[in-house]
């Protein structure tokens, strides 16, 4: 009974932090797939397409520009981040290599009137599945991150479009390492 009892205690918390650790990891899959799909959807229709990030709600979906209107429109679900997985990178202090020049979520979206959106954070792609910034200029500074402060991951978008994903324990001096 007593040999149960210790194993018992011991296999708990490793069995929580590996929980933890496969939610988070299943976010960060789940947000760079969503920055692949709005990537596509851009392509695909031939216009703007945004992956939108509510930074307070914890969650994120994928907008189209409708031409007529003109306005976002919201496609598919809103997907939520699991338990503590939250939008940042806690004490994490550099960008993953050759990515952004200093850490930071991507730029906040805007309204169809060019108004900044708080707490937000956006990734666009033009109709060639370039990502742009607010001006339609191609941009490699977007970045966004996750962490439940046991890791930080980072998906990166190169001006080109290539999206990668890394991680990296949370330190102030990161090593990154792509997924």
């Amino acid at each position: 009974m007593a040999i149960t009892s210790i194993v018992a205690a011991m296999a708990v918390p490793m069995t929580r932090n590996a929980i933890g650790d496969m939610r988070l990891r299943g976010d960060a899959r789940s947000l760079n797939n969503a920055v692949s799909l709005t990537k596509m959807r851009a392509a695909s229709d031939f216009t703007n397409a945004r992956l939108y990030i509510a930074l307070d709600s914890k969650s994120f979906h994928i907008e189209r520009w409708q031409k007529t209107g003109p306005a976002w429109v919201t496609e598919g679900g809103t997907t939520l981040l699991a338990g503590d997985d939250t939008f940042g990178y806690g004490v994490v202090s550099a960008p993953p290599p050759n990515t952004q020049a200093a850490i930071g979520q991507a730029a906040q979206c805007r309204t169809a009137a060019g108004a900044a959106i708080g707490n937000t954070a956006c990734v666009v792609f033009n109709s060639r599945g370039i990502p742009v910034d607010t001006t339609g200029a191609p941009t490699g500074a977007g970045a966004l991150y996750l962490t439940d402060n046991t890791a930080v991951y980072a998906v990166t978008i190169s001006a080109s479009g290539l999206i990668k994903l890394w991680r990296t324990n949370p330190t102030p001096t990161p090593a990154w390492s792509l997924q």
